[in-house]
């Protein structure tokens, strides 16, 4: 059996990988999404911040985080394939720091551009 507060931290980071997907493809700017997504949980920035790091997300949590993310009780609790494994290293948030400038101080053609390469590397479909 997987640890409960592992799974359910990783889909609510999987939760919150979609729903930052779907603003960004939406053209929302990626600053402030964070605080969106707490809002739409109705929970604190605070407390997202705590439940990313370590906060263990208890059973009454749970059924908040699934009824605001439109997911059916027990989602969180369950093991799936392509949920988020871990939070990210020091590297790999220093590469998403860089990625975020970049995209920041870029035009829409600069950024379709950066967006392409990015999909290329990681062998995504382009779109």
């Amino acid at each position: 059996m997987a640890n409960i507060t592992l799974l359910r931290r990783q889909n609510a980071l999987a939760l919150f990988q979609a729903y930052a997907e779907r603003a960004l493809a939406a053209g929302a700017p990626p600053k402030g999404l964070e605080q969106a997504f707490a809002a739409s949980l109705q929970i604190s920035p605070s407390m997202w911040s705590q439940i990313k790091s370590a906060r263990p997300i208890g059973d009454k949590l749970a059924r908040q985080i699934e009824s605001h993310g439109g997911k059916p009780v027990g989602w969180l609790d369950e093991a799936r394939a392509g949920a988020v494994a871990e939070l990210p290293n020091a590297a790999e948030r220093a590469f998403m720091e860089l990625a975020l400038a970049a995209w920041r101080a870029s035009k829409s053609p600069a950024r379709k551009a950066l967006r392409e390469q990015l999909r290329g590397i990681a062998g995504l479909a382009t779109g």
